[in-house]
């Protein structure tokens, strides 16, 4: 059985089922990455889906397709994507264990690839999807 390389909570799956239906017949999902910049060094980005590429390793929870771009997949291996709703803000949120730091607008983050040796001596083997 392969390991996950990123799950999604319940409130996740429902904004992203969401947005998907909003957006119209050709949605089909959201695409997470990740790229440089902010002050702590790399930002998470969220695109909408209409054509899957078929390098990406594809998540589902409850129907939401969440697609991760191949070369995020070191820096997302054990996240969790949330979604959260407060009277400031709503967005979706990212529980990753790759995260060394963020700054202090919480808007970037400062991430290290995954171990992939520790990941295997916990048993937890990691094989590609496609």
């Amino acid at each position: 059985m392969g390991f996950a390389i990123m799950s999604m909570t319940e409130a996740a799956a429902n904004r992203v089922k969401a947005i998907v239906e909003n957006a119209g017949p050709e949605a089909k999902g959201i695409r997470v990455g990740i790229k440089k910049g902010g002050c702590a060094g790399m930002e998470y980005t969220i695109d909408l889906v209409t054509d899957p590429n078929g390098k990406d390793d594809l998540i589902e929870r409850e129907g939401a397709k969440v697609w991760v771009e191949p070369s995020a997949v070191l820096y997302l291996l054990g996240t969790e994507m949330g979604f959260e709703s407060t009277t400031l803000r709503s967005g979706f949120t990212f529980t990753n264990p790759n995260q060394t730091s963020a700054c202090g607008c919480g808007e970037s983050v400062e991430l290290k690839p995954a171990d992939l040796a520790a990941l295997a001596a916990q048993g937890n083997a990691v094989i590609p999807a496609h």
